[in-house]
């Protein structure tokens, strides 16, 4: 789980960081908490489809 969390934070950081630099919005605004909630949406969707995976009981 935490590799998880690890890799929604870096993504969403870089994501984040793009987004300011180009100026589509300011810190501390909506914008940037919508681009942390999509982005950890999207990390949990991804984590649950592939936990089969990487969760399958052994033989």
């Amino acid at each position: 789980m935490s590799v998880w969390v690890v890799l929604w934070g870096t993504t969403a950081s870089l994501a984040d960081f793009v987004l300011l630099e180009r100026g589509a919005y300011e810190a501390g605004t909506t914008g940037q908490g919508i681009t942390f909630a999509s982005y950890g949406i999207a990390a949990t969707v991804l984590a649950v489809r592939l936990a089969g995976r990487f969760l399958k009981p052994e033989p």
